[in-house]
């Protein structure tokens, strides 16, 4: 009966997805959005698809990097043109207002390409969305004799160059996001029912969790960063639990960064380069197995921490920044380190970069990821199931939605002398439940006080517990400092 509901209310939004079964998309390890507009593409109301027709597809238009070379020849020597689907950047020169673009995904920058104004005409909507686009590129050749005499007057810095030309570019989401559509289509849903369609949109069987409304709303907290701007969590959780797979390979909204070297350069500004890091990119970074990422510069990064998870402003040397990106840390946790009452220090196995408290205050709210179960085949999708690509998007654009806060305001009643950023964490955190939870609400009237109190608030509060709990273990000034009773409006809590 949901599936059924959920197929008339989506349409095409729907597709089948079968991970539970072993077949070719597992050994293509392709993100969850391009499996999905894969699915779209070609298959038909019964979820069936021809393999062979998706398999030609894959090759001609998915091209590995090690294809880079051939590309490069049929461009370059061959003078043919080439399209492909891609992860595109843009950049426009303040100096001679030239635009170029750059693939990273196969080592090409900006140095080397070309985008003229003939072609920005059309595609340029699209590309300045944001800082990385995908889409469908088709690229070209520009040999050194097509330039004007303006640059080839200039040989010596290299003007008259050959380079790569950008002459067509198709979005990768080819139709409109209806906002308001979506918010009405939730109310043909209950609470328990919108879980289960909010689990199938991530890859996960609500089945394999046997009911428990727990766990599937812990599983589920790990997407309040894709609805809301700069709510920075910090999870651990033990191995297994899938948080690598939703972070990394459902949205492209996000960016994972898995162990290695992280620098205040890469994360913000590299002042050589000129350019802004990952924050200004991405709704979310995620710094996964957070105790094997090292930091070249410790004080210089929590420095630029603090402030930044504060105001959403970065300042490198004389340059300043604003972003919108939500912070994760997420680590694993050894069994006898979970600590519900909150006496063990949970944080103790971080880098040291994330050993001061005045740093640690800054995320809004923890995840117990040991309430998520191991990820097992039971807990894959095999069924109907919103697009992931279409409900990542839809979750990128609520993110600019402000009247929820407004909502979240107007319910929640803040005690006396409330410290403000347990305040603003708790409300920060209850809108994003809002958000993902209840996006039909458009006024404080739409929701009940229960309701609201349930799965927004009351998470919320517990969320910030567990950081000001970790805050008295990890500095005196803090213990015994528990976060202030935040509550439903008197005025609006219902007689029960």
């Amino acid at each position: 009966m949901m599936i059924e509901k959920l197929r008339n209310c989506f349409d095409e939004m729907v597709v089948y997805k079968d991970l539970k079964r072993s077949n070719f998309f597992s050994a293509l390890s392709l993100p969850s959005f391009m499996r999905d507009w894969l699915l779209k593409k070609f298959e038909d109301e019964n979820g069936h698809f021809d393999s062979e027709e998706l398999v030609r597809f894959i090759r001609t238009y998915l091209p590995r990097k090690d294809d880079w070379t051939s590309i490069k020849n049929q461009v370059v020597i061959e003078h043919e043109r080439v399209k492909f689907l891609a992860k595109v950047s843009v950049d426009i020169d303040i100096r001679t207002s030239v635009v170029s673009f750059a693939l990273p995904d196969f080592g090409l920058t900006s140095k080397d390409t070309i985008i003229e104004d003939s072609v920005w005409q059309i595609c340029k909507e699209d590309l300045v969305r944001g800082r990385e686009t995908w889409g469908m590129v088709e690229i070209g050749y520009r040999p050194p004799d097509d330039y004007d005499m303006e640059f080839s007057k200039n040989k010596a810095k290299g003007a008259n160059r050959g380079k790569i030309k950008l002459t067509a570019f198709k979005t990768f989401c080819p139709y409109t996001i209806d906002i308001d559509y979506y918010k009405d289509a939730r109310r043909e849903f209950t609470t328990t029912e919108w879980l289960d369609v909010l689990l199938g949109a991530v890859d996960y069987n609500a089945s394999g969790y046997l009911g428990d409304e727990e766990k599937k709303l812990t599983m589920l907290t790990r997407l309040l960063p894709f609805v809301e701007k700069r709510l920075n969590l910090i999870e651990l959780a033990p191995k297994g639990t899938g948080k690598s797979y939703l972070f990394g390979r459902v949205s492209r909204f996000g960016w994972l960064s898995s162990g290695g070297v992280m620098s205040r350069a890469k994360m913000f500004y590299d002042q050589n380069k000129r350019v802004e890091g990952l924050v200004s990119g991405n709704d979310f970074i995620t710094l996964d197995e957070v105790q094997t990422i090292s930091f070249p510069d410790v004080d210089e990064m929590r420095a630029a921490l603090k402030g930044y998870l504060e105001s959403g402003i970065f300042t490198v040397g004389n340059y300043e920044g604003t972003a919108e990106a939500a912070v994760i840390l997420c680590g694993n946790i050894k069994k006898e380190t979970m600590d519900e009452d909150g006496f063990a220090n949970m944080f103790e196995e971080l880098p040291s970069v994330f050993h001061e408290s005045a740093l640690i205050e800054r995320f809004h709210g923890f995840i117990k990821g040991w309430n998520i179960p191991r990820m097992n085949d039971d807990l894959k999708i095999a069924g109907w199931a919103l697009n992931s690509e279409y409900f990542c998007s839809i979750m990128h654009e609520l993110r600019d939605d402000m009247s929820y806060r407004a909502i979240v305001d107007e319910l929640v009643e803040v005690p006396e002398a409330a410290d403000t950023r347990d305040t603003e964490a708790v409300k920060r955190i209850a809108t994003a439940y809002l958000k993902l939870l209840f996006p039909q609400v458009r006024s404080a009237d739409d929701i009940s006080a229960r309701e609201f109190k349930r799965y927004c608030l009351d998470r919320a509060r517990k969320m910030r517990d567990t950081i000001k709990y970790q805050l008295g273990i990890l500095d005196v000034e803090y213990r015994g400092k528990d976060i202030p009773a935040f509550s439903v409006r008197p005025d609006l809590e219902e007689v029960v």
